[in-house]
């Protein structure tokens, strides 16, 4: 021991090594790829937790419950995460803040894929609080966390003792050149014509969404039921897991309506009543109905505090079973409609004034408002993403819902799940007949704006963003158009309603919203959400010949007598673009120190000016004048000067023996005294000034220094140039400098007399 020091000896007990966790591994083989999942081995407090592996794509998907339920709810409290971590490609997150912040609009579309298959799942009377989060660890191109995040939600919850009735699976399709590709990677998503996913029960299709590029009936139901066998196999893998080491299911507290209840509000309420008080083609009207309808029942329950907490859901019940009876077996409808008739339809354009393109679309009591914007391609929208493949958007639609569409109240506080997952829906429907950037140079934004709600608000707004974008002159390859199909089931498969264009009280009372969005001459996007444990063929089939046959409707007798191609024009409101290609090694000659010459031609035009690496310059403004100008500035400043042509300038500088004159940026050369006329010019002034726009012939370019020789002689401009001994461009030189050091020498001297 080291003397002057202490030593405290301390005693850390016996050491024993951390506790080993046994777990298990699943795999199986899926479209080419290995499939696999950790049990038992991470977050062993959750509810549920796999760790999924496709490939090296790799995810964290666990399900939790609460204990108790959510007191003061009618909805089964569902939440579903997927969260995008930028380690998982390799990544810092851009910005100040080097960390994830909210949400990615992919992220959330991702979300609500995994919600709509899942929650028909789950007890319609049950109200705990459950959180499905799927935590992207890795991304390897060839296998999509998007699908793996989906089948590590329903494992999850399958294996936990949350009462779910799965699992389910989901698996996404492609379509490259004429063939099905299944679980596509990045790049055979790029070259697809169908990007498809289908989410399934051992039996039924559950959920569909899907992009495409014009694609027919058929195909779209063939991709959907080969997607379907290839879920049925991923259930039965799955099966084997959960009956290895699936949890007892817990019981929980029943929020169903007490029958006493029910038997009671019929006894006050008859079912004639209620039929007179839903059935009606207004919304505003219905409501008033249903409202005097609770406040008797409330009065005649006021001593019933229990009940009165459950009025509200009961008399909801009421009228879905209600509705329900009557359409599925009397084939009645609350507005009066047909089964497969379409309400009212009307459509417009130019309804603002000053925008760029504006198109409404009204369906009923939905009303749709459209608005097109032209930009440049630098107004892109860019996307910091897991995606490598697509790093900006040149679309972009947006959807918004205000409360008064449906005449409420409730402040607006920017777009949430829904409202993203709407204008998604219809931006993925206009994609594929929009012009290339090569052919039409723009970036394009359509708002809808919902100006009243009563059902499939996002098809309307299908139909009003093809009017505005005709409107505003975007040269699309057709117009598209959307509808939505309902349904109501029975006690049997067989025993079903398929319903045309469904309203708001058929899609909530209702087991299906099948949106489907196309032109004529084929699908351009689905979106399907059902309440129940899927879909059989035959639904799936009628639901999607009856929106084909909608939508031709649609466009042949509303929306091409108002509009039927795209205007040949422009609207003089929006910026003209005009494009032309440079030698990238020239980029550098464009921008200039600093960025000091291109902000020089965009002060002196006023347009903007976009530069892409490969040398394609596009140039943006109102005035096409000085759009022109400012590429012609350009083409001078990229094009190399060579003897013979003929060129435009502005003079700059008189000299004695001459004028310089501006050719463009860092271009300027020297038009001798003696070739600025035919005739012999005494003064260079009496001929040209400081100012002056001249017609000039390049006669040589100097190989050593680059200095340009110019001629305004009409002889040389309009005839052939032949050189002489006399007019040798070294003489001008020479006159150049020798009259400079001539002029400073005389003067010299006539100092030293003074």
């Amino acid at each position: 021991m080291c003397e002057g020091k202490q030593f405290m000896e301390m005693n850390f007990g016996t050491y024993s090594k951390p506790r080993e966790k046994a777990y298990k591994t699943y795999s199986m083989e899926l479209c080419g790829r290995t499939l696999s999942v950790d049990i038992g081995r991470v977050s062993a407090q959750a509810s549920g937790a796999c760790l999924m592996h496709y490939g090296d794509t790799t995810i964290l998907s666990t399900a939790t419950a609460s204990k108790e339920p959510r007191e003061g709810i009618d909805f089964f409290p569902l939440s579903v995460d997927y969260e995008e971590k930028m380690y998982a490609v390799g990544k810092i997150p851009g910005g100040f803040n080097k960390r994830e912040g909210k949400p990615s609009e992919h992220a959330i579309l991702t979300s609500r894929v995994i919600d709509r298959p899942m929650r028909p799942l789950f007890p319609k009377d049950y109200r705990n609080d459950v959180l499905l989060n799927n935590l992207v660890l890795s991304v390897y191109p060839a296998c999509p966390p998007e699908m793996l995040a989906m089948l590590g939600s329903s494992l999850a919850t399958s294996i936990s003792d949350i009462p779910f009735d799965g699992p389910c699976a989901a698996t996404m399709v492609g379509l490259v050149d004429g063939q099905f590709v299944f679980n596509p990677t990045q790049e055979e998503k790029v070259k697809s014509d169908l990007a498809l996913t289908v989410a399934s029960t051992r039996d039924k299709v559950i959920m569909i969404e899907a992009g495409a590029n014009e694609v027919s009936d058929e195909i779209m139901i063939d991709a959907i039921y080969k997607a379907h066998d290839i879920n049925k196999q991923i259930i039965a893998w799955m099966d084997q897991i959960v009956a290895e080491v699936g949890k007892p299911k817990h019981s929980y507290v029943s929020c169903a309506i007490p029958e006493e209840l029910f038997a009671a509000i019929r006894e006050e309420v008859p079912q004639a009543e209620m039929e007179e008080a839903v059935f009606c083609d207004e919304k505003q009207l219905r409501d008033k109905n249903i409202d005097a309808i609770m406040t008797r029942l409330k009065e005649k329950f006021a001593d019933n505090e229990e009940w009165l907490g459950l009025l509200g859901e009961a008399v909801y019940q009421y009228q879905k079973k209600t509705v329900r009876k009557m359409i599925l077996r009397d084939h009645k409808r609350p507005d009066g409609r047909q089964i497969s008739e379409i309400r009212p339809l009307a459509a417009e354009i130019d309804t603002v004034p000053r925008v760029h393109g504006s198109g409404m679309f009204t369906r009923g009591q939905t009303q749709i408002l459209n608005i097109c914007t032209l930009a440049p391609l630098s107004d892109a929208q860019k996307i910091d993403g897991l995606d490598a493949t697509v790093t900006s958007k040149r679309y972009m639609h947006n959807y918004n819902f205000p409360s008064y569409s449906v005449g409420e109240t409730k402040p607006s506080r920017g777009p949430g799940r829904r409202e993203i997952g709407h204008g998604a829906l219809a931006e993925k429907a206009l994609i594929p007949v929009l012009p290339s950037e090569e052919d039409f140079p723009y970036a394009i934004r359509t708002v809808s704006e919902t100006l009243e709600s009563n059902g499939s608000t996002s098809q309307a707004s299908v139909c009003a963003s093809s009017l505005s974008l005709m409107a505003a002159g975007v040269p699309i390859k057709a117009a598209v158009a959307g509808i939505s199909c309902g349904l109501v089931t029975g006690e049997t498969d067989d025993d079903y309603i398929v319903l045309t264009d469904i309203q708001g009280l058929e899609d909530f009372f209702g087991d299906m919203d099948f949106k489907v969005a196309g032109t004529r001459k084929g699908i351009t996007a689905i979106q399907m959400d059902i309440k129940i444990h899927g879909l059989t063929r035959p639904i799936v089939e009628e639901a999607i010949a009856r929106t084909h046959e909608a939508r031709l409707y649609i466009m042949d007798q509303i929306m091409d007598p108002v509009i039927s191609e795209p205007r040949p024009e422009l609207s003089p409101y929006a910026p003209k673009i005009s494009s032309i290609m440079i030698d990238p090694a020239k980029i550098g000659d464009v921008v200039g120190k600093q960025g000091k010459t291109i902000n020089k031609i965009i002060e002196e035009t006023g347009v903007q000016i976009d530069i892409e690496d490969d040398g394609h310059v596009s140039v943006c403004g109102v005035d096409q004048e000085m759009i022109d100008r400012a590429i012609e500035i350009i083409e001078s400043i990229v094009t190399d000067i060579e003897v013979g042509m003929i060129m435009t300038g502005k003079v700059f500088n008189i000299l004695a023996f001459g004028a310089q004159v501006e050719l463009g940026p860092n271009k300027k050369g020297l038009i001798h005294i003696s070739k600025l006329a035919d005739s012999r010019v005494g003064k260079v002034e009496d001929v040209v000034k400081i100012g002056d726009e001249v017609t000039v012939k390049v006669i040589k370019v100097d190989e050593r220094d680059g200095k340009i020789d110019l001629s305004m002689r009409p002889s040389d401009i309009n005839g052939t140039w032949i050189p002489k001994e006399d007019d040798d461009e070294r003489d001008g030189r020479g006159d150049r400098g020798g009259r400079g050091r001539g002029d400073r020498g005389g003067r010299d001297r006539g100092r030293g007399r003074r």
